[in-house]
């Protein structure tokens, strides 16, 4: 049904676009914007920029990145904006300097949040300070609110030129840009990038150690603890995969985009990364453009990259047009296969050689006879500094392994 309403909705403004005169039109004025979702009962603030020189352009601003969004319509009044590769969009009312609304995913049931934003307006935080109460390297453990599983972590922020960036390091992936602020006693750290919503808070307990909350999107919500610890690591990302002894190897089948079925075996003879991803996951993202520019830079030395998707729906036809947007979107030359659903579980009998499917995405690299080499969980992305170094550094380590084999 929600897709149904979508589809409808763009047609709407489809033809009310193409039926308006240019001076009926409004424009949203350049410069930054200020956004605030709120979620779960709680304002979680953002920035963005438009600019119109050249049709309508948002770019999100989180720290240091910016995400482009080109598709967005205004029709009288109304504004629809679908958010960048993922399946969810922004409907408002505006005038030149605001914008009343709401966030919706598209794949979600129910799945609406409220959206406000107005023009020049460059304060994520209000009265925002830049203390150095945080700037450190911490041991964290997440705690789910509901069920109480923990998960363990390393946040690393600082604090620089009135305002707090940084990141959590997990087992499956990182929390990518964040941005707020901190005082002596409390910090406060936010990202949207279209598809996803996080909001940290956190206040001081003792010197070394801090307590908080992370709240995502309409429903998550997790408690959590860290203490200062400039050794905190993360276990190996390397060992958290693998091959069951029963098996003896990687095999799978799985359709293209075009519908005709793919099979492991049909790229024996050449060395592959597989990528077991999703269009809808933040980390995949960073990791799909990642491969996409080093697969530009590096396919001629005869190694091969394969995506497999696990979506948010089942339905083919849905899952290749998620795929297909995202391929086109971020320019990518390699080749990918729909391989199921984002349910870890269900993703995992679809590859029962692995002891389990424990993040997206997850990279293994094979040599040219089908050897599996090594099982990345996980991917350690720019928002991580020199985290991101690091596995750049490894990465390229462990291709050039395999073409020297």
């Amino acid at each position: 049904m929600i897709e149904r309403t979508s589809t409808l909705l763009f047609v709407l403004f489809a033809v009310g676009f193409y039926s308006c005169t240019p001076s009926d039109r409004l424009t949203l004025k350049n410069g930054i914007w200020r956004g605030v979702l709120t979620i779960q009962g709680n304002e979680l603030p953002m920035n963005f920029e438009i600019n119109n020189s050249n049709g309508l352009r948002v770019y999100l601003i989180n720290a240091d990145e910016r995400i482009e969004i080109d598709e967005g319509k205004i029709v009288g009044d109304s504004l629809y904006l679908p958010m960048h590769i993922f399946d969810a969009h922004i409907t408002a009312k505006i005038t030149e300097t605001s914008i009343s609304g709401s966030w919706t995913k598209n794949y979600e049931d129910d799945y609406s949040l409220s959206f406000e934003a107005v023009h020049d307006d460059a304060d994520r935080f209000r009265n925002t300070t830049s203390s150095q109460t945080f700037s450190s390297k911490w041991r964290v453990t997440f705690i789910h609110a509901e069920d109480s599983d923990t998960t363990e972590a390393v946040g690393i922020f600082r604090s620089e030129n009135n305002k707090m960036t940084g990141t959590f390091l997990t087992p499956t992936g990182d929390y990518r840009f964040l941005e707020g602020t901190a005082s002596d006693e409390e910090m406060k750290l936010t990202t949207f990038d279209g598809g996803h919503a996080f909001l940290f808070t956190a206040t001081t307990v003792s010197e070394d150690s801090i307590a908080g909350h992370f709240w995502s999107g309409a429903h998550w919500h997790e408690t959590w603890y860290a203490v200062r610890d400039e050794n905190a690591e993360l276990p190996n990302l390397d060992s958290l995969t693998f091959i069951k002894e029963s098996y003896d190897g990687l095999d799978f089948e799985f359709p293209n985009l075009d519908g005709d079925m793919v099979s492991l075996s049909d790229y024996q003879g050449q060395p592959l990364i597989i990528s077991i991803f999703g269009s809808w996951c933040p980390n995949c993202m960073d990791e799909t453009k990642f491969l996409k520019k080093w697969y530009d830079e590096n396919k001629d030395r005869g190694i091969e990259i394969l995506g497999l998707a696990y979506e948010a729906k089942p339905d083919f036809n849905y899952a290749r047009g998620r795929v297909l947007k995202m391929k086109n979107k971020l320019g990518v030359d390699f080749n990918y296969l729909i391989a199921g659903t984002k349910d870890k579980e269900a993703a995992a009998k679809t590859l029962p050689m692995l002891n389990h499917v424990l993040a997206f995405p997850t990279t293994i690299f094979l040599d040219a006879e089908g050897e599996v080499k090594r099982i990345h969980t996980g991917f350690t992305g720019p928002g991580t500094g020199h985290y991101y170094d690091q596995f750049v550094k490894e990465f390229n380590e462990t291709v050039d392994g395999l073409l020297n084999d």
